[in-house]
């Protein structure tokens, strides 16, 4: 019973962890296009080449 006193302020820190980090990712727009993979699958021009 003593490892419950390490394992839920663990746990409670990963979540909080968790947390934080899809706050920021909503809040750095990170999910701005979501329509953009769909339509760039579709295309017929190929990428072969990164741009610079």
């Amino acid at each position: 019973m003593e490892i419950l006193g390490i394992l839920i302020p663990v746990s409670l820190f990963l979540g909080f962890l968790g947390l934080l980090a899809f706050v920021w990712s909503m809040r750095s727009r990170q999910f701005d296009d979501p329509e953009g993979d769909a339509n760039r699958i579709l295309t017929k021009d190929w990428d072969d080449k990164p741009r610079p």
